[in-house]
């Protein structure tokens, strides 16, 4: 308070006087009074004490020429902080003489600047105010807050009300401007859920974008999301009128130094809740500017299309469907509308629990932002998820978390509904949870979503990317509890595995992960790397060669998702110096123990068909034709990836302990003679029939003693709309196999048709094909990894075709949207490939999985 007395003394007397005793008494009652609190009536009391003020010194005589005292900006919106600026319009009709409104304003202006109060001030004719207003954005937004405290208030009516029209006729041309000073602004300052001395006015999320929002409302060309805006809206001015008080400063920036102050002051335990308080109120208001910048966009380009759309179309005829009628599947439930994710017409989120996800994981997946109405309507009506998630939660979650920097804006969607909260529930402890060292640069919740995003680039280096996604997001979960993060963290880790549906082998590996996430770092820069302690420490806590390669990926990805500090290429080269080696002592110790279930090169072995699937081989073998059938999948036990080549007992410890996992979808068996081009034709009819392969497993056998028979085991799901009939299969798989049915030919043009130019899809990291060592006594064993799409397996099936090898056996899987393919080849007499055609090989199928460009952006498609 030592400022505002300071700038206030003197006597009693007078209309100053008076208001500068009022004002004190204001501000400096306890807070305790609920009448003068921080919050929204103390600074309508503040602006209503200083209406009265001004309106005394203007006076109550008539006034020839007309003039108005009018209230624009904050001061117009009747919130006042303790050290606001006054910002005033003395408007006059242009009658008077230039000394004339002079002394009105000396008037005013002098005894506002004689109690140092600062002042923003203008003397204007209403032509003056519009011209102002057509030539200044941002005197166009203050006045648009305009309110009147003195003199003639029809002239106040009528500056508002023309005001308010030109803004509304200007607002196509004038709102891409006001979101682009929002950008720039964000671009100087920063965004305000993540700062540690946050600008609460002028960062990303601040008091400025709300005010924004006020004004693309009144252009009536969109509205913010109203839900909780106004209260955080509410909260940063409290939290302003604080820091106005503690540090006697007319500052908008929350200074380190003036925390703990403001805290208190507030009522707050201490300067980390009350960050988590701003931080809380920046993210309401962030997502509401989203939304809204999202609405305007999508009003004006559907204004700038309908005189074109009337063009097109001419004279009167049958009714066109306008583009943004127009709706595209994307998953079941789920459709894109007009550049966002919505929920179809028909979806159910009361009967269908793993909706929410499922939409999210579409809308990451596509680059496409989930729409706010979709995400009221999930979060309101959605049926509970049974714990554990069933498997096709599970799978979208990892989705969700694998489709890289798309994965923010989804997430802060569900975040912002209170899905995450009910998905997650340890996640309340570690949202907008702040995180002094200056390292790192989000907060503690965002950092792991980030750490998902760029552990995303880095699962073709690991056999299990969903458990890497998985530990990437949970490996700061313990921050939000008292002691080490790392231990409580790993409890926390194993408890949400275990609610997320994985076995209880899965769930061990990543409460390892999570306990020991700082470990490599941690050993490659403080330890000796030479002394073999060093190393036999290490492999004693990782355990197995899975286990390192996670935490090797993830160590990368928490770095980076720190900050640009936190890693560095000397860093990456000590870190892959200590695997390398500790890999090798695992290696080591794996052949001393004789493991040859988990460390020994995997054999291709005669597939063990059921009773069920032999019957349809024998029935292929007997009518020479394709046989097939649809029918519920069966749990299977728990298994690694195919073509996990160091898994040591460790890794399987509890394997036969775990639960059956739920199988995703329905299994589809097939059987046929053994001919050329089956695997391209099978994968490629089940892509045309938008059938999504979750496993797969292709293996001969011989039923009858007489002959092979290719039996190819799937499990798929729809990816939208009911399963085909097994029969309708069965003919398109015969047209294929005859030459009768192009299949590729069918897939690149249903790929153009709905392929949208208008917008880049994710990024996801390039494919990565390598030759297993000592893969196979019997073949060479190609193995795959790639981004799961449509058609992904008929294009693998089709490379190989055409490097002339031959398919005995293939072990397919797919972990979220990432595909993790083994494929035991053979030349065409036979066993395993030369090492150099090998090698040339898996370069040939990596080139040919290579995403294609897209296409570009104003050619049309198809």
């Amino acid at each position: 308070m030592t400022a505002e007395s300071t700038s206030t003394t003197g006597t009693d007397t007078g209309p100053s006087g008076g208001y500068a005793a009022a004002r004190l008494r204001l501000l400096g009652e306890p807070l305790a009074d609920h009448q003068t609190r921080p919050g929204p009536p103390r600074r309508a009391q503040l602006a209503q004490l200083t209406d009265t003020w001004l309106t005394g010194l203007l006076g109550h005589r008539p006034h020839t020429p007309r003039v108005a005292l009018v209230a624009v900006g904050g001061y117009g919106r009747g919130e006042l902080s303790p050290r606001s600026d006054l910002d005033l319009l003395l408007l006059h009709d242009g009658t008077g003489t230039a000394a004339e409104i002079a002394a009105l304003a000396d008037r005013v202006w002098y005894p506002v600047w004689d109690l140092g109060i600062s002042l923003d001030h203008s003397v204007r004719t209403l032509a003056e105010a519009h011209e102002t207003a057509a030539d200044d954005l941002k005197v166009h937004l203050g006045l648009l807050d305009a309110r009147h405290i003195a003199g003639d208030a029809a002239l106040t009516t009528e500056l508002r009300t023309a005001l308010l029209a030109q803004w509304r006729a200007q607002a196509p041309a004038r709102l891409p401007a006001l979101h682009e000073l929002g950008r720039e602004r964000a671009r100087r300052h920063g965004e305000l859920p993540f700062l540690l001395e946050p600008d609460l006015k002028e960062a990303r999320g601040g008091l400025r974008d709300a005010t924004a929002l006020r004004a693309v409302a009144a252009s009536w060309i969109a509205d913010a999301p109203r839900a909780g805006l106004e209260a955080a809206r509410a909260t940063l001015l409290d939290i302003r009128d604080a820091l106005h008080l503690t540090t006697g400063r007319a500052t908008d920036r929350l200074a380190l130094e003036d925390q703990d102050q403001v805290a208190k002051a507030l009522g707050l335990l201490d300067a980390d809740a009350l960050l988590r308080r701003v931080y809380e109120a920046a993210r309401t208001i962030s997502y509401a500017s989203d939304v809204t910048w999202r609405e305007v966009g999508r009003v004006l380009r559907s204004r700038a299309a309908r005189p074109r759309l009337r063009q097109l179309l001419g004279g009167r005829g049958a009714r066109r469907v306008h583009p943004a009628e127009t709706r595209t599947p994307l998953a079941e439930g789920v459709v894109e509308a007009d550049g966002e994710v919505v929920l179809a017409r028909s979806a159910r989120p009361d009967r269908d629990p793993v909706l929410p996800l499922r939409a999210a994981a579409a809308a990451a997946q596509a680059g496409l932002p989930l729409a706010m109405p979709a995400v009221h309507a999930l979060a309101a009506a959605a049926a509970p998820l049974p714990v554990p998630w069933p498997a096709e939660a599970r799978e979208e979650f990892i989705t969700l978390l694998g489709a890289g920097p798309d994965t923010v804006p989804v997430w802060e969607a569900l975040e912002a509904g209170g899905v995450i909260d009910t998905l997650l529930p340890d996640w309340e402890r570690v949202r907008c949870r702040p995180q002094r060292n200056p390292v790192h640069r989000w907060t503690v919740d965002r950092h792991l979503v980030e750490t998902a995003v760029r552990a995303s680039a880095l699962t073709r280096r690991v056999q299990r990317p969903d458990l890497l996604l998985i530990a990437a997001l949970l490996h700061d979960i313990g921050k939000g509890w008292p002691g080490d993060h790392s231990v409580a963290g790993e409890t926390i880790a194993r408890d949400m595995a275990a609610r997320i549906g994985f076995g209880p082998a899965d769930a061990e590996v990543l409460g390892t992960v999570v306990r020991h996430h700082l470990l490599l770092v941690e050993t490659a820069t403080r330890r000796d790397l030479d002394d073999p302690a060093t190393i036999a420490h290490v492999a004693g806590l990782v355990g197995s060669t899975g286990t390192l390669e996670l935490l090797q990926a993830l160590t990368e990805a928490d770095a980076l998702a720190t900050g640009p500090a936190a890693w560095s290429t000397w860093r990456a080269s000590l870190v892959d110096d200590l695997a390398a080696r500790v890999a090798a002592a695992l290696g080591a110790d794996a052949d001393a123990a004789g493991d040859s279930d988990g460390d020994a090169p995997a054999r291709s072995v005669p597939h063990r068909a059921t009773v069920a699937a032999e019957r349809l081989a024998v029935e292929a073998f007997r009518t020479q034709a394709p046989v097939l059938a649809l029918h519920a999948a069966r749990p299977e036990p728990a298994a690694p990836p195919p073509g996990d080549r160091k898994r040591t007992r460790s890794d399987a410890a509890g394997d036969d302990a775990a639960a059956a996992p739920e199988p995703v979808g329905v299994e589809l068996v097939i059987a046929l003679p053994d001919q050329p081009g089956v695997l391209p034709a099978v994968s490629g009819v089940l892509a045309l029939h938008r059938l999504t392969v979750r496993s797969a497993e292709l293996s001969t056998v011989d039923p009858a003693g007489q002959g092979e028979v290719l039996l190819l085991q799937w499990r798929v799901a729809a990816a939208y709309g009911s399963l085909p009939q097994a029969e309708r299969l069965r003919a398109d798989l015969v047209r294929v196999l005859d030459g009768s049915l192009d299949i590729s030919r069918r897939l690149a043009e249903r790929e153009a048709a709905y392929r949208r130019p208008r917008r880049r899809l994710p990024q996801a990291p390039p494919p990565r094909v390598t030759v297993a060592p000592l893969g196979s006594a019997l073949a060479t064993v190609i193995e795959v990894r790639a981004q799961d799409a449509p058609g992904l397996l008929h294009r693998i099936g089709r490379a190989l075709e055409g490097a002339g090898v031959r398919v005995r056996s293939a072990h397919v899987s797919t972990l979220g949207a990432n595909a993790v393919d083994a494929f035991y080849v053979t030349g065409p007499q036979g066993g395993p490939l030369p090492a150099e055609r090998a090698a040339a090989l898996a370069r040939d199928l990596e080139q040919a999985l290579a995403p294609t460009p897209d296409p570009d952006p104003a050619e049309p498609a198809g």
